[in-house]
């Protein structure tokens, strides 16, 4: 693959179990700081090619993200190839399959949920490794935790931008209303920021209309909603030159991964003069609630280490501004740095 030829990760391993209709991948970009640590991703990829390319974005993502916030840890991924089995018992032996790839990893890779995977997968992978995080037991679900971390962050941009962080009266568009998505906007709501929701799915929209007093917006319109800040949290790519030229939020912070489509985007909301809080930045949470399971640190610490998302944020628009660069870029000078060093390793 092309791809692998020109990336810059340590390892990248394709598994099959063809008993299992199992067929995934493993990407490793960096194990400087720590083990390996990033989800398991369950889609429908088109082919081998394009699933090798999501991890390989992910995995690299993974080491920035868990630089910044100053984690243990290293930069990996996992991608199984959809589609999802129907059947509990296809399931569980797909899960499994996939734990059996972790464990032939060696203790380089510790995973958890992502998107298209569960909790309950998680208890099924660790049927056959302990590389695996986010378990019924310990901290569970990270979506809360992410969540959290994008309001942080967020909070943070809105005292960048308007000189204070309340969030009450502000119009918030979030593309996306998934676990973290839904999340985010219950969280806004009880801070007083007025919502706009869009998402694929019209039952999760009508929740969100319901129960927090949302506006409803078409899903290819929500970017260029009239609002204070949009929150993309579906996939990823979804800021490029036409979205970018129609946004009218003074900030864009949110929870979904690879947000830009393109390094030329990142260029494009410098120039706008809009705050792009970088998304390995804004949606730090979940991994850091994984600290706790994989490295042995308090609540305490974990909770210290979400709300540090806004020092980091701060961080990165300092550097921005000292360098005269777009923030994406920013953030990664600031995360290529720490991974030049390494953590402190204490627990507590």
């Amino acid at each position: 693959m092309t791809r692998l030829a020109a990336a810059d990760h340590e390892q990248v391993t394709l598994h099959r179990d063809p008993c299992a209709g199992y067929t995934g991948i493993i990407a490793l970009h960096s194990t400087v700081r720590g083990p390996a640590v990033g989800g398991t991703r369950l889609w429908s990829y088109p082919d081998v090619e394009a699933a090798a390319a999501d991890a390989l974005r992910l995995s690299r993502g993974m080491s920035y993200k868990n630089a910044l916030a100053g984690l243990p840890f290293g930069g990996g991924k996992a991608v199984i190839l959809g589609p999802a089995p129907t059947e509990p018992a296809a399931r569980r032996a797909l899960m499994r399959a996939h734990g059996r790839a972790i464990e032939s990893v060696g203790g380089r890779f510790v995973t958890g949920e992502d998107v298209g995977t569960t909790v309950a997968d998680m208890e099924m992978i660790a049927d056959e490794t302990a590389h695996v995080a986010g378990r019924e037991g310990g901290v569970g679900d990270p979506s809360p935790f992410t969540a959290r971390g994008v309001l942080v962050a967020m909070e943070a941009a809105a005292s960048l931008r308007w000189g204070g962080a309340d969030l009450a009266g502000r119009r918030v568009a979030i593309q996306g209303l998934g676990q973290v998505g839904m999340r985010l906007a219950e969280m806004l709501r009880a801070r007083g920021a007025e919502l706009i929701v869009a998402d694929v799915r019209a039952a999760r929209v009508a929740e969100a209309v319901a129960d927090l007093g949302a506006t409803p917006a078409p899903v290819d319109e929500i970017l260029a909603a009239d609002c204070d800040i949009v929150a993309p949290c579906a996939l990823g790519a979804v800021l490029n030159e036409a979205s970018v030229s129609q946004l009218r939020a003074g900030v864009v912070c949110g929870a979904a991964n690879n947000q830009l489509a393109a390094p030329d985007a990142d260029d494009l909301l410098h120039t706008r003069g809009v705050l792009y809080v970088p998304d390995y930045v804004a949606n730090a949470g979940g991994v850091i609630s994984g600290s706790v399971d994989i490295a042995g640190w308090s609540r305490a610490r974990m909770e210290a280490a979400l709300d540090a998302i806004g020092e980091t944020v701060r961080a990165v628009f300092d550097r921005a501004a000292e360098d005269e660069i777009p923030s994406g870029r920013a953030a990664d000078l600031l995360a290529e740095q720490r991974l030049a060093a390494r953590p402190d390793q204490r627990t507590g």
